[in-house]
C-alpha cells in the first residue's frame, strides 16, 4: 500500500486553484496577472500564504543563497509559477 504525499490535501488544493484560474482565464497573458488571479483564488479557498516571499537556501545547515517564491503556502509548500505564450516541440 502507497503512503499518502505530504501536505496532498494542501497542493490538491493549490492545484485545483490554479486549474480554476487556468479555466477562467486561458492562456496568453503575463505571469503578472495569473498571480493576482492565483492569489483571489486561493484565499477563496481559504488558503493561507505570503506572496514575493524571500527564503534563504541551505547546504548543511549553511545559509549558501537566496530566492524568492511567488507564493509560500500555508507556511509549508513553495509555488513558482510560469507563463508561456505556448508550447514548442521537437520531432
Amino acid at each position: 500500500m502507497q503512503e499518502p504525499l505530504k501536505y496532498e490535501d494542501i497542493t490538491g488544493k493549490i492545484i485545483g486553484c490554479a486549474m480554476q484560474v487556468h479555466t477562467i482565464m486561458g492562456n496568453g497573458f503575463q505571469e503578472v496577472i495569473y498571480q493576482r488571479a492565483l492569489e483571489i483564488e486561493m484565499s477563496l479557498q481559504g488558503l493561507s500564504f505570503e506572496r514575493e516571499k524571500d527564503m534563504s537556501i541551505y547546504y548543511k545547515d549553511i545559509v549558501i543563497g537566496g530566492r524568492r517564491v511567488d507564493f509560500f503556502v500555508e507556511e509549508k509548500i513553495m509555488v513558482e509559477l510560469k507563463s508561456i505564450i505556448n508550447l514548442k516541440t521537437s520531432i
